[in-house]
């Protein structure tokens, strides 16, 4: 199977060589484009990972600046930039995305481990395609969102849900789900049923791990969406949230990954043993009426 490919990842990855070689050299970042074709700003954002450099050309004199010589160790470099220019799997133009979504999505896409946790839904990676829609259709109107918008996110939602269960390396995902969230009344009876019924085939997956975090817990809840995704290749860890404005934050920065990081650990060990979940998924179903 062909390798798949991730011009995110490889934009990060190659802002990480380029910043360690800056470091190495002793420049600041003015110091490094000092006469050359490329601003402060864009360099930074190279360096971020949030952009590559439009022409191989700019990336070979930054490197003879930073007094690269080796023919090896350019070539491999600019061929990682050649990737990073590349078009994302969901770069068709057909979607009108969230601010934030397009580097989020290249992240998640790149990620070898997810934990994730919302504190009043179902997380998107384990929706069901009807209640992914009906999930959309509660928000469709304080939104503002058409129905060709609803439509196209929900493909979108169900194609990222395909990293579960590819054969070539499938990223391993670790959910909490809080109770309340399971019990919320996202569509009809028989959509609970469907999504209770996905639930239980994906935390089957060697490679899915799902708690409950019981109702009435005494503890800590996060109040808001938690979403940890671990990259591994000496990437950072980058965490993900929903802002109030109705976009996509993402970071990298070791205070808010440590922040996310102790605020999933609480709730999990807090949370029942992925044991009891087909248990506890069985008797929702039973419950849930019209």
């Amino acid at each position: 199977m062909a390798a798949r490919p991730q011009p995110t990842a490889r934009r990060i990855g190659l802002g990480h060589e380029l910043r360690q070689l800056r470091k190495e050299a002793g420049l600041t970042i003015a110091q490094a484009v000092d006469g050359l074709s490329v601003d402060e700003s864009t360099l930074q954002r190279v360096e971020t990972g949030w952009k590559s450099f439009r022409q191989a050309g700019h990336l070979r004199e930054l490197l003879e600046r930073y007094g690269i010589t080796d023919d090896d160790q350019m070539d491999r470099l600019v061929a990682l930039q050649r990737e990073a220019s590349s078009r994302e799997w969901w770069s068709d133009g057909s979607t009108n995305m969230l601010s934030g979504m397009p580097r989020f999505l290249g992240i998640e896409a790149a990620a070898r481990e997810i934990r994730a946790f919302h504190p009043t839904v179902v997380p998107g990676l384990l929706q069901a395609e009807l209640y992914a829609r009906a999930v959309h259709e509660l928000h469709k109107l304080i939104d503002e969102t058409t129905s060709e918008f609803m439509e196209q996110s929900v493909r979108l939602r169900m194609k990222r849900k395909e990293a579960l269960t590819r054969e070539d390396d499938p990223v391993k995902l670790w959910v909490v789900l809080n109770e309340p969230a399971l019990r919320y009344p996202v569509g009809s009876a028989d959509v609970m049923r469907e999504q209770y019924d996905e639930l239980g085939k994906l935390a089957a997956l060697e490679n899915v791990t799902i708690q409950v975090l019981p109702q009435g817990e005494r503890g800590y809840v996060a109040f808001h969406d938690v979403n940890i995704m671990i990259l591994g290749d000496g990437l950072p860890t980058t965490i993900q949230s929903d802002t109030a404005m109705r976009t996509v934050a993402v970071t990298d920065k070791p205070r808010e990954v440590g922040r996310f990081s102790r605020m999933f650990d609480v709730m999990a060990s807090n949370a029942l043993p992925p044991r009891d979940t087909p248990k506890i998924l069985n008797q929702l179903a039973r419950e849930i009426t019209e």
